[in-house]
C-alpha cells in the first residue's frame, strides 16, 4: 500500500488496499477504483468536491475519458452520487444502480430515513466536524442522474474484478455490497461502516436512523456480509477494517441501531 495526499489537504489516495483495489477518501467519504486487465470501475462517486481528486487518481492510474468501464453505486444517497453526473458527461461512464434506488439517484435528497437528521449534531457533537467537511465538499449541491443502468446479481460478471453483487437492503431499498473473493475484500458501501457521519462514532456499525430507511432490515442484511467471510472490509465511511467481515458484523449487531 502507498497512501499519499492528492492535490488538496483533505483527500488521500491509497493504492492497493487490496490487490487492484484503490481507495480515495475525501471529506470522510470513500470511493474505490477497481482494476483488472480489462480496465477500471469506480465504486461510488463521493461528493462534488472529490472531482479533482478522482480525476487525479484516474490520471495516475492511466485512465482518461472513455476508459472507465462503469460507475457502480452501492446506493444512491447524495454523498455517493456527487461526481456521477460529471463522470457520465465528461468520461462517458455508464452508471449502474439497483432498480430500487433509481428514484434516489435522480433525486439524491429525497430518501427515507427514520429520525430527524437535523437533531444529530446537537445530540452528537463529534459529528459536527464530519458533517462540516461534507458540506464544504458540496453535500448541498449534488446533481441527480437519470441515465442509469440496472445493477443486478449478474452484473458483476462484466465488471473489473468480477465481484459478487450482494443485495443488502435497509440503509436504502437498493443498497448493495461487492465481494471480491479472490482478493479477500468486500466493499460494503453504507450497509456497514466504520464511521457514522451523523454521530461521529467509529468502529463497525450501521448508519444511524438519520440516513437509514429501515435499521431492523439493515441489521438483518448484515448476515450476507458475515457469510462472505472477507478478510478486508472496505466501507463507504471510515477506515478499512482488517479483522474480517464476520467480526465487523458481530460488533455492528452488538451496537445495534442509533
Amino acid at each position: 500500500m502507498s497512501p499519499h495526499p492528492t492535490e488538496g489537504a483533505a483527500a488521500v489516495f491509497t493504492r492497493n488496499v487490496a490487490d487492484g483495489i484503490h481507495r480515495l477518501e475525501h471529506a470522510h467519504v470513500n470511493v474505490y477504483l477497481v482494476e483488472d486487465d480489462d480496465g477500471v470501475a469506480v465504486v461510488d462517486a463521493g461528493l462534488p468536491g472529490m472531482w479533482p481528486h478522482l480525476t487525479g487518481a484516474l490520471d495516475e492510474l492511466g485512465y482518461g475519458p472513455g476508459d472507465i468501464r462503469a460507475l457502480v453505486l452501492t446506493h444512491a444517497h447524495f454523498d455517493h452520487v456527487g461526481t456521477a453526473a460529471r463522470l457520465r458527461q465528461e468520461y462517458r461512464t455508464p452508471i449502474l444502480v439497483h432498480d430500487a434506488d433509481r428514484y434516489i439517484a435522480a433525486h439524491p435528497y429525497r430518501y427515507r430515513h427514520e429520525t430527524n437528521r437535523f437533531l444529530y449534531p446537537v445530540r452528537y457533537p463529534k459529528a459536527v466536524p464530519v458533517l462540516g467537511a461534507m458540506t464544504l465538499a458540496g453535500a448541498l449541491n449534488v446533481r441527480g442522474v437519470t441515465d442509469v443502468h440496472s445493477l443486478t446479481a449478474d452484473s458483476g460478471d462484466a465488471l473489473p474484478g468480477r465481484p459478487r453483487i450482494l443485495y443488502t437492503p435497509g440503509h436504502t431499498a437498493g443498497s448493495v455490497a461487492l465481494h471480491f473473493p479472490d482478493r479477500g475484500a468486500l466493499i460494503s458501501g453504507d450497509s456497514l461502516v466504520t464511521l457514522d457521519p451523523y454521530t461521529g462514532a467509529k468502529g463497525p456499525q450501521i448508519v444511524s436512523g438519520a440516513a437509514t430507511a429501515d435499521s431492523a432490515l439493515a441489521l438483518e442484511s448484515l448476515a450476507l456480509l458475515a457469510e462472505a467471510d472477507a478478510p478486508l472490509l472496505l466501507t463507504g465511511h471510515g477506515e478499512p477494517w482488517r479483522d474480517g467481515s464476520a467480526a465487523a458484523v458481530e460488533q455492528a449487531l452488538a451496537r445495534g441501531a442509533s
